[in-house]
């Protein structure tokens, strides 16, 4: 009842912005982010009528791309621009401006029925390149991994290649799966699988943790203290070693319906969703310095 009455006021609230003419604002990109800024989107709608709004997933490099060819009002981003991009922006006449709206303790997750509690940062790493084939290396049963993880267009794969793998290939026994949603579900069906999602699809419809899967603790060296990416405080500090933030940038200082909306996104209505999806919020300390200067 609840999800028809949402979809019922988006709908009016998108004829009433087409009736008056209002321009849609166009946000694409990252498949993390891609039902928080859904939902974000729908409240802002509910509150504003009159601004229309659509929202694509595709990958963070579909976003900026986007953004890049002018074809987007924003891009929603899960990884930094890479140098090529900004310098194809800017052979456009494309500034791109990044505001942070969320951060993400990204998860390691494996099916329930696995032992294994604690992983370290290199151990991630290791499985990921295909040098760990068998849970027995790690403390685990005499079982294949079952790699699960994203395609190369998405900034989630970048952000892991980068920051786990050393910027080393991932093993060509990974599965390339089209977003977090299906990485959970190979994870729910198959006992050896190990996959990496947003922090924010851990959680079912009534914000508890998935069943069938377990987040597994990591720690930054061997014998380490190890944490969960859905302990605020970890992530915060960077006791939590695999966080980041996300993104929506827009082409130069955001203007009228867009610069409302993203400063509606970071202020305490929007942050007040983040949370509930289960992302963390900006805070007050340098993403929320560096989005007060970007929108000056």
């Amino acid at each position: 009842m609840k999800k028809t009455m949402i979809i019922g006021l988006v709908t009016l609230a998108l004829l009433g912005g087409l009736l008056c003419g209002a321009k849609m604002i166009q946000i694409k990109g990252s498949d993390t982010m891609v039902n928080l800024v859904q939902i974000l989107a729908e409240q802002y709608m509910e509150k504003n009528p009159g601004t229309p709004i659509a929202v694509l997933g595709g990958g963070s490099g579909t976003g900026i791309t986007g953004l890049i060819n002018q074809t987007c009002d924003i891009a929603d981003h899960s990884r930094e621009w890479k140098p090529k991009e900004i310098d194809q922006a800017w052979d456009k006449g494309v500034s791109p401006r990044p505001f942070v709206v969320a951060v993400d303790g990204l998860s390691i997750v494996v099916n329930e029925k696995n032992p294994v509690e604690q992983l370290t940062m290199a151990q991630v790493g290791a499985m990921y390149r295909g040098e760990i084939k068998n849970w027995k290396a790690v403390g685990g049963p005499s079982q294949a991994v079952s790699l699960y993880g994203r395609q190369s267009n998405s900034g989630t794969y970048v952000f892991m290649q980068e920051f786990v793998l050393g910027n080393k290939n991932y093993s060509t026994d990974m599965k390339e799966m089209n977003g977090n949603a299906q990485i959970i579900e190979g994870i729910i069906q198959d006992e050896g699988a190990v996959g990496y999602v947003g922090v924010g699809y851990l959680y079912d419809e009534s914000h508890q943790i998935r069943k069938g899967i377990k987040i597994l603790k990591i720690s930054k060296e061997p014998n380490g203290t190890g944490y969960l990416p859905t302990d605020k405080a970890a992530v915060d500090s960077g006791a939590y070693p695999i966080s980041r933030p996300l993104y929506m940038a827009t082409n130069g200082k955001p203007k009228g319906a867009v610069a409302a909306l993203l400063q509606w996104i970071v202020g305490p209505e929007g942050q007040a969703v983040v949370e509930r999806e289960g992302f963390f919020t900006v805070g007050e300390g340098k993403y929320k310095a560096a989005n007060d200067k970007n929108f000056k």
